[in-house]
């Protein structure tokens, strides 16, 4: 895919440069819960500091309806200070024009962080006069945000008209890893996928099919696909308005060589999960329990899959993992996958949250940013904030 990285950038001593990340973090009573998605930023910011350029960040969490000081990036400059050892700026009301002299006179071998920049709704709405605004910040235009890469946001796509637009190493790291994945991969090659978002998911899952050898299912989305063969949920999460979308899957499978896996049998309990967990069958879930997990069943044969692979693609956890007791079918995977020999990507928000033990990171081939982004890139084999930088 051609596109310029930051490398190309032909003269950056004294340069500015604004540069889009994915800060959305999970945060936890105020606290950073996983900071993955900073880390993988670190040696772009590092590679700009040493050739003396003037860094600008700019990154969202969550989803605001303007300012809101419970999705400020506080606590993520306090982590960007730890781990870079520079101090961090955070620059509220960034979309004012009085911000501009502001972010000049900060020192050059410090990091300038705007505030959240979905608290201007210009920003998710692609302003062209926001966009010219972000880009009188700076000199250059880098992209290191694959995570939200799939908007069409002012700080993603908009400013690409108006600064020389390159992307960072994460950003090159993403498209590189995933599309090796998906354009020669070793087979057996098997893609897991759990969690909801089951629209996104389900375009995934047809579009793969012509080239995984095995799709396995967990999460609310393989709910969805036992409810469209016919099976009572109880009261699990299931989305009904995809179900006949998951019987053309279904009747798709049957005209491709992939095989299509879902849990044999799964862990319920009652709706406030009070009773005991339970393990049942999957055609046998009575009709006034929810399914958190995937079963000991199901378990065994999704390990015996991962063992087999040579390639492997997870997205979204197999249960409710934020629950002890029901993050066995999750933490399975995670450790099978982490001592696999196969090449391994894992991604998606909540996945990432999900994995407590970090030692089980230095197992995986690639650790995506992406959780959405990743779906949309597995989809469609690019992003709006990807094509922008093409040929920049």
């Amino acid at each position: 895919m051609r596109k310029k990285t930051v490398r190309d950038i032909p003269h950056l001593e004294g340069k500015r440069v604004f540069m889009t990340v994915d800060f959305n973090i999970s945060l936890e009573d105020g606290k950073i819960a996983n900071d993955t998605r900073i880390v993988e930023t670190i040696p772009t910011i590092k590679y700009l500091l040493e050739h003396k350029a003037k860094i600008i960040l700019a990154s969202h969490l969550g989803r605001p309806h303007g300012p809101d000081p419970h999705l400020s990036l506080r606590p993520v400059a306090k982590r960007l200070q730890d781990l870079t050892g520079k101090k961090v700026h955070l620059i509220d009301r960034f979309w004012e024009e009085s911000s501009l002299p502001r972010i000049q006179k900060i020192n050059s071998n410090d990091l300038t962080l705007l505030e959240n920049i979905r608290f201007f709704k210009g920003e998710e709405d692609n302003d062209k006069e926001f966009a010219k605004h972000l880009s009188k910040m700076a000199d250059y235009f880098v992209n290191d945000a694959f995570g939200t890469s799939h908007r069409v946001h002012a700080s993603i796509v908009g400013i690409t008209q108006y600064l020389p637009s390159y992307a960072g190493f994460l950003m090159d790291k993403e498209i590189c890893k995933i599309s090796k994945a998906l354009d020669n991969p070793k087979r057996p090659f098997l893609l897991l996928i759990g969690g909801a978002k089951t629209p996104e998911k389900i375009s995934v899952i047809e579009k793969l099919l012509d080239k995984a050898d095995t799709v396995a299912l967990g999460g609310a989305i393989a709910n969805t696909f036992l409810a469209a063969w016919g099976f009572g949920m109880g009261r699990s999460l299931v989305d009904y308005e995809m179900v006949e979308m998951a019987r053309v899957v279904f009747w798709k499978t049957t005209h491709k060589h992939s095989a299509l896996i879902l849990p044999a049998d799964v862990v319920v309990s009652d709706n406030e999960r009070k009773k005991r967990p339970m393990v049942v069958e999957y055609n046998k879930v009575p009709h006034n329990v929810v399914i958190y997990d995937i079963g000991p069943k199901a378990q065994k044969y999704y390990q015996k899959l991962i063992n087999q692979a040579k390639t492997i693609i997870w997205n979204g956890p197999m249960g409710l993992y934020e629950d002890p007791r029901f993050m066995k079918g999750t933490d399975l995977v995670l450790q099978t996958i982490s001592r696999s020999k196969a090449f391994s990507i894992v991604g998606g928000g909540d996945t990432l949250t999900s994995i407590k033990n970090r030692k089980y990171l230095k197992g995986i081939s690639h650790i995506s940013s992406g959780g959405s982004a990743m779906l949309a890139f597995l989809e469609k084999g690019t992003l709006p904030g990807i094509e922008v930088l093409k040929d920049a």
